[in-house]
């Protein structure tokens, strides 16, 4: 019986398109000159840390630390002090009113009724706690903070590694059969389930398929007694 919900966020819960098409060029654009606006702030002088030791230059100056964080940035790379400041630089636009987090309807309406009937929601994406916080915070139906228990980045370990999924389910108060992973990603969901984990598919963006995973188009058809 299912007690608990891990679910993905981008491709899941979220279109694939507000990532690609919102949050990274508005990171994109402002992180280089908000780097060297707050480059002596603790928050960002720690992450600076951790770009230049990526880079096996600890004498890197600022040019080629925002160097680096454009390229990782274009090249779609999930690395875990550019999501760290990918998630400053957003919050400067959630609260700004620049935008504010897009959430499926059908995935508000499931994850509120998954909460109401009981069971803790957990979250688990390549971007930043910070980041999904502010999603969540500003999102298009408010602040739905209070639906998550917990939230986890690539501090437990890539996404598609199965010790990422193990390090949660030791940190959660269930067995591995007693969590339902969900993701858009097929990699994703093999790790969570060689883990332990349920799993099931969003199919949102004619993404590939598998059937080793159930799949659905929409929160509308999710079937809880297929995994009872």
């Amino acid at each position: 019986m299912i007690k608990a919900i891990l679910t993905d966020i981008e491709g899941t819960i979220t279109r694939i398109s507000f990532v690609k098409e919102i949050l990274f060029p508005y990171a994109a654009a402002h992180l280089p000159q908000f780097i060297r606006d707050h480059q002596h702030d603790a928050a960002v002088a720690e992450q600076i840390s951790a770009v230049r030791a990526e880079l096996d230059n600890d004498s890197a100056d600022i040019d080629t630390v925002i160097a680096a964080l454009l390229e990782w940035i274009a090249a779609d790379k999930k690395i875990t002090p550019l999501k760290q400041l990918q998630g400053l630089v957003w919050q400067f636009g959630y609260t700004n009113g620049d935008f504010t987090g897009h959430l499926y309807e059908d995935a508000y309406q499931f994850l509120t009724q998954q909460k109401a009937d009981g069971r803790n929601l957990y979250v688990y994406s390549s971007g930043s706690v910070k980041a999904q916080q502010l999603l969540f915070a500003y999102s298009d139906y408010g602040d739905i903070r209070p639906l998550f228990s917990d939230y986890f980045d690539t501090k437990v370990g890539a996404k598609q590694e199965i010790s990422a999924y193990q390090n949660i389910i030791a940190a959660l108060p269930y067995e591995a059969e007693q969590i339902l992973f969900l993701s858009d990603i097929i990699a994703e969901l093999d790790a969570a389930k060689a883990a332990g984990m349920h799993t099931l598919q969003l199919f949102r963006d004619a993404q590939a398929t598998s059937p080793e995973h159930p799949v659905i188009s929409s929160f509308e058809h999710f079937d809880e007694g297929a995994f009872s």
